[in-house]
């Protein structure tokens, strides 16, 4: 009755979304700020007759703001239903199975697999360096891949690469192979690296509204890289599906994008409350990963991350836990309100003094 593909399927693992009781949640790195209010004013407001309609499928006034936002072409700009389903075309578009393993980090976003075992891309870990950073001389050394692809910052460790280390991954690596650097984060401290997509034409940037946007339940994430690889992703989505982002999306997207202030606010905060997280933690011995995304990786020695987890859940509070080899006893807890972390604090000193 299934396929052999389906049998073979191993799906991914999203944040636990419980409803047996109210938790302080803090394990899906969703922004804990509202988007921007000029969306709200847009949705009471919308002429809803439009929905009769199919939407624009070539998205061209969001693609058309995003690349004004960051001074590029819409030619240069793909849009897609949420950055995962971006992401699942590129993996279809750059990636061949005959061509050798896809290369990613040891410790990084899990649906990377997933889409390998989708699409049978065969793939490689490459490891972290002691300190859980990306080691750039370390996918320079592999000579046989179809591709590179990482977050930036990482996920779920939260480390960060400069530009420049990504200019020079790019020198040094083959210019027939995509490299991707997937910026969910990035704007929670780093600076991107879309600049750099004028300089090499195998590179692809991507990005979401759904983290520092505050538009997890909308669905948007876009790409920025050469012309040809846009082209190639809309060959993708067309042969998938013309319509990916709804009339609603396109347009709360756009007001989003061009709502620089409320963005440049709501980024600040997250950012104030995760460096007041971190200090009152490491005052307190918890071992922390340096992050500049909205979220922190921690562990406390001679305690157990699973452990870690469940007591908190026990007290109504979700994190991340893992349970990968390597980062066992790391828990990853997204950036809430200050509130909220100030209650995260206070139960970890309960817990890392047991």
């Amino acid at each position: 009755m299934f396929s052999k593909r389906f049998k073979q399927l191993t799906p991914y693992t999203p944040g636990e979304q419980p409803q047996n009781r109210k938790y302080i949640k803090l394990n899906t790195n969703e922004n804990p700020f509202p988007p921007s209010p000029l969306i709200e004013e847009y949705l009471k407001t919308a002429d809803t007759d439009l929905l009769k309609l199919y939407p624009d499928p070539g998205s061209d006034k969001l693609r058309k703001t995003i690349g004004k936002y960051y001074n590029l072409p819409a030619s240069m700009v793909f849009t897609g239903n949420g950055s995962d389903e971006v992401l699942s075309f590129c993996f279809y578009a750059f990636f061949d199975s005959n061509n050798g393993p896809l290369l990613f980090p040891e410790h990084s976003y899990s649906f990377y697999p997933v889409y390998c075992g989708f699409y049978d891309i065969p793939f490689k870990r490459i490891p972290l360096k002691p300190d859980f950073s990306i080691s750039v001389d370390s996918y320079i050394k592999e000579k046989n891949y179809s591709g590179i692809i990482f977050p930036n910052p990482n996920a779920p460790t939260g480390t960060y690469l400069q530009p420049s280390e990504i200019e020079r991954l790019m020198r040094n690596t083959r210019k027939d192979r995509v490299v991707i650097i997937d910026e969910a984060y990035i704007d929670f401290g780093g600076e991107s690296a879309v600049e750099l997509v004028n300089q090499f034409d195998n590179l692809l940037i991507v990005q979401t509204f759904s983290k520092s946007r505050s538009l997890a339940g909308l669905r948007v994430g876009f790409a920025i890289g050469n012309d040809k690889l846009i082209s190639a992703l809309v060959t993708v989505k067309d042969s998938f599906n013309s319509y990916p982002l709804d009339t609603l999306a396109q347009n709360a997207a756009r007001i989003a994008m061009e709502d620089i202030d409320h963005f440049e606010h709501n980024k600040a905060r997250v950012i104030e409350t995760r460096e007041f997280t971190i200090n009152e933690l490491e005052s307190l011995n918890w071992v922390i990963l340096p992050s500049l995304a909205n979220f922190i990786f921690i562990k406390k020695d001679n305690i157990r991350g699973k452990d870690i987890y469940e007591k908190l859940k026990e007290k109504g509070l979700l994190v991340r836990y893992f349970g990968h080899t390597g980062i066992e006893d790391f828990i990853r807890i997204t950036i809430g309100k200050k509130e909220d972390m100030i209650v995260l604090i206070n139960l970890l000193k309960t817990i890392g003094s047991n």
